[in-house]
């Protein structure tokens, strides 16, 4: 499919084992939820031309280097207000050179791709990126912050204005520190650096900045009072009146020693105000103080105790995982399954909210369900033409969940203890044979899997595995049963979807369903009973609990259908094909003698010996349990 008609492209493509590509998972920052559990970069599946993916390790590298620049700005930008000196000099050279840097970045702004909120599918279409981006505020602040006014005046009039206009719109440069905060944000959330030290770096780079603009300031206003001997920094005991044509960068030590000594409310004295407008400033920079050092001791006190719990957990629980993996030596992708899969847990529970959810009334929370998953659930081809209220009853009883990409939800010949209806995202139908994984077919949105097993009563006969991050519902078994049980009409309705679902399926996915003639006979027989007998017939308990009440103790009901076994012509020790060592199907007979006859049918050889797979000889029909395999020989 051509770029230009195909979909948005999905966040998460594909997993690789590479170690250091599995480090990059914790650096990717949480506005790309979902991110972790993969891995993704050169070689995925590729964006529009001229688009560039936010995961990007260039881009994130020049990202990073904007930060550096950023730094210089919220240094610089303060500094020039107060020392025109500086800004017409030397670092004129240094800003004009920054502004271009980010020129460049706005510029580059309308190729990055963008994650859409609502769908977590990447965008990369040009026009949407676009519009996006102009239409935001960034996009104007950006500008304004990049704009060189100094010399776009000197340009039209042709001589450098000194002006203080100038040195306050180069404040809007502080609007780029956003950039630094993200920074911290994405810090705080990897897993590779401490918590702790990055939030007590992101205290200290609040204070150091506070000091450095504040000091900046407060030397400002004693540049442009017009008494310079009636300023904290041209009395005798400072400077000195003469203070203007000294050193900047002894102003500058003056300056921080004041912001220091204020900050601490240590107070020597030294230093203080000498007009009102230094005193109104001290007033206001003492109140910042206070609410900056509540701020600090604040954030010190959460970090210590309990700002960090959720953090703290999930970094807990990765750190279990790679112990539990290691101590038992499991391997390299079942390990990342699991921190993939424990990650998402974290990523995606502002989504799922089952702590807000578990406090609502059932009503509520059937509501809700109501409101997310009932089209789903109706549009699935095994419910259509139910009545309403088993899919209100159904969809009540799901739960949601989400799995990442490259994960098995079901695996093959497992317990059938669930079926799955997939609300968002792909998963790929897999089978085994001889050690090869062997692709069947892939199912999207509003499919169902697991549903074989769970109708059959059968081990699962397919690997369901997750292509993108993949949202399912999640339905019991006995609870589904529970839910037909009373409702014959409902049942033959999905019964009959099922049976026309198997008989549209391709070959070579019914070739792969163990039995699937003989249990299609079963259920053109269980048509003309009630659906009871049909839900009743367990084909093996699978290590459920067996609820002794619901069985009768008397003899069979004519309405239920005779136990199913496996039986095979040889010795359970001796080398078979694969044919031979499925067996067949078949209802057990009344007597042992029946059943000899019945293997003599079906083998072309009469046996006089039964025994278990592990060698018991039977002697008792009524010992036998469902799905049981025989030998006969």
């Amino acid at each position: 499919m051509s770029s230009e008609t195909r979909s948005p492209v999905p966040l998460l493509y594909r997993r690789r084992s590479s170690g250091d590509e599995i480090r990059n998972i914790a650096a990717v920052s949480s506005s790309m939820l979902p991110a972790f559990g993969t891995v993704v970069g050169e070689g995925s599946v590729p964006l529009k031309k001229y688009v560039i993916a936010p995961y990007d390790r260039r881009y994130r590298l020049w990202q990073t280097f904007l930060v550096v620049l950023v730094i210089y700005s919220a240094w610089s930008s303060p500094f020039e207000l107060a020392f025109k000196k500086a800004a017409i000099g030397s670092l004129l050279r240094v800003d004009l050179a920054v502004d271009a840097f980010f020129a460049i970045d706005i510029i580059l702004t309308f190729f990055v791709a963008y994650l859409d909120k609502s769908t977590y599918l990447l965008v990369d279409d040009h026009k949407k990126i676009g519009t996006r981006y102009v239409t935001h505020l960034w996009f104007f602040m950006d500008v304004a912050s990049t704009l060189p006014f100094q010399m776009i005046y000197r340009i039209f009039t042709g001589t450098l204005h000194h002006g203080e206009a100038f040195g306050f719109l180069n404040l809007l440069r502080l609007w780029r520190l956003r950039r630094v905060s993200e920074l911290f944000s994405r810090l705080e959330k990897d897993t590779r650096f401490s918590y702790f030290w990055t939030r007590y770096c992101k205290l200290i780079c609040v204070t150091l900045f506070a000091v450095h603009s504040a000091g900046c300031f407060y030397y400002w206003l004693a540049f442009h009072h017009k008494i310079s001997n009636k300023t904290w920094v041209g009395a005798d005991d400072a400077i000195g009146e003469n203070f203007k044509n000294r050193s900047i960068w002894l102003g500058y030590t003056y300056s921080m020693y004041w912001s220091i000594v204020t900050l601490t409310t240590v107070g020597y004295g030294d230093l203080h105000a000498a007009n009102t407008g230094e005193k109104v400033f001290n007033i206001f920079y003492m109140l910042f103080n206070i609410g900056l050092t509540a701020y600090i001791i604040g954030n010190m006190t959460n970090l210590v105790v309990h700002s960090a719990v959720r953090t703290f957990a999930m970094r807990d629980a990765i750190n279990e995982i790679l112990r539990y993996a290691s101590k038992n030596r499991l391997p390299e992708g079942l390990k990342e399954q699991m921190l993939a899969h424990m990650q998402l847990k974290f990523k995606t529970a502002e989504l799922q909210q089952e702590e807000v959810l578990e406090d609502l009334p059932k009503a509520i929370r059937s509501s809700i369900a109501q409101h997310l998953f009932h089209r789903t659930v109706e549009n699935t081809y095994l419910f259509k033409g139910v009545s309403e209220d088993l899919i209100c009853q159904m969809v009540s009883e799901m739960k949601a969940e989400y799995f990442p990409p490259k994960v098995e939800i079901i695996l093959q010949n497992e317990i059938p203890t669930d079926f799955y209806i997939i609300v968002s995202g792909a998963v790929d139908v897999l089978t085994y044979k001889n050690g090869m994984e062997q692709f069947l077919t892939k199912l999207g949105s509003k499919d169902i899997f697991g549903e074989i097993g769970v109708i059959f009563n059968v081990p699962q006969p397919f690997t369901v595995r997750t292509k993108r991050l993949s949202q399912v519902i999640r339905m019991s078994h006995h609870h589904f049963k529970q839910m037909v049980q009373p409702l014959n009409e409902d049942g033959r309705t999905i019964i009959s979807n099922f049976v026309q679902y198997l008989k549209g399926l391709k070959k070579e996915v019914q070739g792969e369903i163990p039995f699937l003639t003989e249990m299609l006979a079963d259920f053109n027989i269980e048509h003309a009973t009630p659906l009871e007998g049909l839900l009743n017939h367990e084909a093996s308990d699978y290590g459920q609990e067996v609820h002794t009440k619901e069985k009768p103790t008397t003899a069979k009901p004519s309405d239920t259908l005779p136990m199913r076994l496996v039986i095979h012509g040889h010795h359970p020790e001796d080398e078979t094909t694969e044919g031979d060592r499925r067996g067949k199907l078949i209802h057990l007979p009344e007597s042992i003698e029946g059943l000899l006859s019945l293997a003599e049918e079906k083998f072309g050889k009469r046996g006089n010996k039964i025994l278990m797979a592990d060698g018991s000889q039977v002697e008792d029909l009524n010992a036998l349990r469902e799905n049981d395999h025989l030998h006969i020989f």
